[in-house]
Formats: C-alpha cells, structure tokens, sequence
C-alpha cells in the first residue's frame, strides 16, 4: 500500500512539489515557488517565478522589488504540472493563504500560518476536508490560550485615557499586526489621528490600496513630543527601546504580540502593557481546526511540534514534525 502524499517531498528548505515542479514557501531561491503570505520568513526574492495571491505578490513587490509573478486570486483552480492548485484564505494577514494541492485522488492542504479569529484586515480562515493538513504549531502548546481581542484593546485604551500628558507606544509588527491594531482600535470608536513609525508607512499604504480603511495616520518623525501627547504610537518592536522611541512624550510602552503571554518576554522588552494580540492560532484553535477539517495525517512545519504531534497521536491521527528550517517566530 502506497504511503499518503508519497507525491510530496519534505525538504529542510521547503516543501516540494515534484509533479508541479514548485517549492512551497522555499527558504532559498528556486525556479517555481508557491508562496502563501508575504512574511519574510515564507516569501523570500529571487525566485524564478512566483505564484501566490494578488496581494502578497503586492507586499513582495514592496519589500523584495518586481516579482516574475503569476497572481491567483482566492478559489481559483490552476493545473500547475501535473496538480490542481487552488488558494483559500488562511485568516492570517492581508493576502494571506492556504494551497489546496490536488493530485493522485489525494488532497494536501498547506496551511502556511493562521488563525481562526475575526482580523478586519483579512478574510477568514476557510477550513478545507483534506487527507494531509500541513499544519504550524508556533503556539502548539495547551498554556498558549489567547484572551478575547477586544477586551486586550480595552485594556489599551484605559491606558491611554488615564494618562493625557503621554502616549502608548505600542510594537507591532510591520505586516498585518501593525494595522490589525489599527482597525481594532477603529473598531473600538478610537477616530483620533494614529501616529506611526515610518517603517510602516509603505505597508500601511499598501493597505489602504486593497480597501482596508486604516483612518488618519500621521507619520511621527520629525514632529515634537507634545503633538503626539494623549495619543497612540505604533512602530516595529526594534523601535521600542531605540533612540527614535526618546523623542516621545513620556511613551507608556505596550507591544502587541502572542509571546506577551510569557511574563519573562515581556519584562526583558521592558514592556509596561503587554498586549496578547497574535496573528496565530493558538493551543484550542489548532486542535480544533484539526477537528473539524479531519485529515488522515498531520505535518507539522515549525513551532512546539512535540505537543501538537503527540495530541494527534492520542486520537489515532498519523503525524509527524517536518523539521524545516528558515521558519521563526516573528514578534507575531
């Protein structure tokens, strides 16, 4: 009996396609990637060509230059060699995809990264029956159990009304959390100017040109401490403890991220408002999502592999950790 998926090839740089001919997610440059989001750690320059959704090819273009690209946009079906690749929406950030491969009777799923909460910057994650779920596990451990989102942005919010004469300097990171936070706090009828980092302004912008609303942003360069007092900062984690972050009006310093559930991360950030705000999914969302898709195996790419691979082999589902390499943590 031939093994599941045996037409896949798990490399330490990337998945491999063979009867397509593709890497997926590649961590060096190849003649045919099929990337599933524009974070650095999945889509990477100088590949020969590239296939992904209209709006990570966009951020590739911004972050890498212009793309050798075909654009897929969600639920179209391309016959890629000798497989039927289709795009769904992986709920992560802006663009961002799970790759249905179909070939031999068989359904791969690759998930890239995501989440299962609502993110007005993107599209839900679609769950899609499959016989192979290629799973993440960055938060693959039962401890990892993130708060209500609106509750972690109330708690935000207090903090910069109870205190006018600062700001909130919040990290975030660049792609997809930075202005999941904005349209958070818009959605918590926060309507005053956000100030921001000018590492952001080109994503942010880019953003704006696929109809995600981000409201007024004012650059924060440049302008003087009491301008921004009473007002909401947001720039790179790398910026919280820089020489940029002095110029701020006694700065409250908050950072927006899944790991600010680990006490010891935030207090080695110096991080007064740790907000547990991910873009990942966390311990009951995987399991649940590999619940309610059922696949026959499970792979796991990168993150807390063990924990994951060991729930699913409690309840007679064949697994196994992949061990790729390039993937990392981000500052979710």
């Amino acid at each position: 009996m031939s093994r599941l998926a045996a037409w896949i090839e798990p490399h330490r740089e990337g998945i491999y396609v063979p009867a397509a001919d593709a890497w997926i997610d590649p961590s060096q440059p190849k003649p045919r990637a099929l990337v599933t989001h524009g974070h650095a750690d999945h889509a990477r320059g100088g590949h020969g060509a590239v296939m992904a959704t209209p709006e990570t090819l966009a951020i590739m273009d911004v972050r890498y230059g212009q793309q050798t690209a075909q654009p897929v946009r969600y639920g179209e079906t391309l016959r890629v060699g000798e497989v039927d690749v289709r795009f769904v929406p992986a709920g992560h950030v802006l663009g961002s995809a799970q790759i249905v491969l179909e070939h031999k009777g068989e359904r791969v799923v690759v998930s890239g990264d995501y989440k299962r909460r609502p993110d007005p910057t993107c599209l839900p994650f679609e769950p899609v029956p499959c016989d192979v779920f290629i799973t993440e596990a960055t938060f693959g451990l039962p401890v990892f159990r993130h708060p209500d989102t609106g509750a972690e942005m109330d708690r935000l919010l207090a903090t910069l009304h109870a205190n006018p004469d600062r700001c909130v300097l919040v990290g975030a990171y660049a792609l997809g959390k930075a202005q999941r936070v904005i349209m958070e706090l818009r959605g918590r009828g926060h309507r005053d100017p956000i100030y921001i980092h000018g590492a952001m302004q080109r994503l942010c912008d880019l953003y704006r040109e696929f109809g995600v609303d981000l409201g007024a942003l004012i650059p924060a360069t440049g302008l003087k401490a009491a301008e921004m007092k009473g007002s909401i900062v947001v720039a790179p984690p790398s910026a919280l403890n820089d020489r940029w972050s002095r110029r701020l009006p006694d700065p409250i310093t908050a950072m927006a991220s899944g790991w600010m559930r680990v006490r010891q991360r935030a207090r080695q950030r110096n991080v007064e408002l740790p907000l547990v705000i991910s873009d990942h999914a966390d311990w009951d969302e995987l399991t649940d999502t590999l619940t309610e898709i059922a696949p026959s195996e499970v792979w796991v790419t990168h993150g807390r592999e063990e924990a994951l691979v060991h729930w699913c082999m409690t309840r007679q589902i064949k697994a196994r950790a992949l061990d790729l390499v390039g993937y990392d943590d981000e500052d979710d």
